[in-house]
């Protein structure tokens, strides 16, 4: 009880509540826009942490961190822009209730259901941060591999029904990702002798590509033909009432369990961690019939799933010291610059400094609430700016924000390529979003299959050995066989 007052009387001080609340706040608008992400948001504020006391540092970077995750939700509701690659599934909904004028309650359940998964992860971070790190010891690359292919089937989510244009996209991705260096040998393939080609094409700038620029390209092709008139749009944030939240809890809590397990496995990531909550939401969904439609399920599930990563992605870094991907490799060196050795004996020797975390997060996520609450209007408010202006105003933020990743002139390129491509597919019915999670999952797949198959001396079949490798794989396939099974099994019955 000693611990937990100094832990609260440490957070109670005028710096580190400021830290809090202005970390946030620049987590937010660097999530908001396309581009930025977690890494440059903390990258931005690193230099500000080295002459600040160690707890308002802290309080600051996960400000930045859990910020950016829920600000990218905020431009692709209302631009169909995810600003974070984590908030490339919240487009697949948030942007059709933005274009039926209901982009102020499409914000209000990202919001909700953001702050409640990110809340929900830290109770993980307490109370199994010890036992869920070690757990995830267990992960060899094998693990690693079968659940990289079962975020996969995500595909078959996204894909409006037509799983063969689903997964054509989706091997588009994948192949996207193969170009530049080999993970393993440093070889380079797919590159054409082009140098440009050589350090691969960039997640940022195909994202921009097949999401902003496709979708002002098809504005500009169909302005003034449809969508609701500027003035008819609400403008704001509306909380979404409670009996709507009835049969929804489920996939909140859901999302929040599958975002808690994913952010503990190092080298997943948020993005994973969304894609797949939407799509065990689609599965599960009473209104599966109404996903791509704008349907709230989807937005609770990839919502509460990516928030429900910032808290439980910490437990690997700092109580074994492995940062999960490079938000926490960042923090992980802000940490060491503070004095803070993360490791299995920080639980051990500094719960003090554990519990303060601990409240840092709790206010971080109330504040992220209020920022997001207050600051809606001025963020919905671009969609009554008159559709020419709004479209040139899109098409410069999304080229600067491609542009800005890596300051490389061929990242332009790219994006620009990038939306000519999603407007052909989108004119044959393609979906977009598979080549984005083929792009997002490759490399994980990739270093996991290679890996595994030097532990194994090249036998495949050895991965069904591993328990938890064989249960994804099972789960997987009866993922990928449901819908056929079911139909059989109704046919049976009639």
């Amino acid at each position: 009880m000693d611990l937990i007052v100094s832990a609260a009387t440490q957070i109670a001080t005028p710096l580190t509540l400021l830290a809090i609340v202005a970390g946030t706040l620049v987590g937010v608008i660097v999530g908001v826009l396309p581009g930025l992400g977690s890494v440059i948001g903390l990258t931005m504020v690193l230099p500000f942490t080295f002459s600040m006391p160690q707890i308002p540092a802290i309080a600051l970077m996960l400000g930045v961190y859990c910020g950016s995750v829920y600000g990218g939700s905020i431009t692709a509701i209302v631009l169909n822009t995810p600003g974070t690659p984590q908030s490339a599934a919240t487009a697949l909904e948030g942007f059709p209730m933005a274009q039926r004028g209901e982009a102020d309650l499409a914000i209000g359940w990202v919001t909700t259901s953001s702050t409640i998964g990110g809340l929900f992860s830290v109770l993980v971070f307490v109370l199994a941060g010890p036992s869920l790190a070690a757990f995830s010891l267990q992960f060899t690359p094998i693990e690693y591999f079968a659940l990289g292919l079962f975020a996969m089937t995500c595909i078959a989510g996204v894909s409006s029904g037509n799983l063969l244009k689903g997964l054509t996209a989706g091997a588009l991705g994948v192949l996207l990702a193969t170009v530049g260096n080999d993970p393993v040998t440093g070889d380079l393939r797919f590159t054409f002798d082009s140098f440009q080609l050589s350090a691969g094409i960039g997640l940022i700038p195909v994202i921009v590509g097949l999401f902003a620029f496709s979708e002002m390209f098809m504005r500009v092709l169909t302005i003034d033909r449809d969508g609701p008139a500027p003035e008819q749009m609400r403008v704001g944030f509306r909380m979404p009432p409670l009996a709507a939240w009835k049969g929804r809890l489920g996939m909140l809590l859901r999302g929040s369990l599958i975002g808690s397990f994913v952010g503990a496995l190092p080298g997943t990531g948020a993005a994973t961690a969304a894609f797949i909550a939407y799509s065990e939401a689609r599965r599960a969904s009473k209104h599966k019939d109404n996903f791509g439609k704008g349907e709230p399920d989807g937005l609770v599930a990839c919502e509460s799933a990516n928030n429900a990563v910032t808290g439980s992605a910490l437990v690997p870094t700092l109580s074994l010291g492995i940062p999960g991907d490079p938000v926490t490799a960042v923090m992980l060196g802000a940490l060491v610059v503070q004095g803070i050795a993360p490791g299995p004996q920080l639980f051990a020797n500094h719960l003090d400094l554990i519990y303060a975390i601990f409240f840092c997060l709790i206010i971080v996520n109330l504040a992220m609430f209020a920022i997001g609450a207050l600051g809606a209007s001025l963020f919905t408010r671009v969609l009554r700016i008159p559709e020419p202006i709004l479209i040139g105003l899109i098409l410069i933020i999304a080229t600067v924000g491609a542009y800005g990743v890596n300051g490389n002139p061929f990242d332009v390129w790219v994006a620009f390529i990038a939306g000519v491509v999603g407007v052909v597919l989108r004119h044959f019915r393609f979906p977009v979003a598979p080549i984005v999670i083929g792009m997002v999952l490759q490399p994980t797949i990739e270093m996991s299959l290679r890996q595994g198959l030097i532990l194994t001396h090249g036998n495949f079949w050895a991965f069904f050995e591993r328990p938890i490798a064989a249960l994804l794989f099972v789960i997987t396939a009866l993922t990928l066989c449901w819908p056929l099974l079911r139909k059989g099994y109704a046919r049976v019955k009639r």
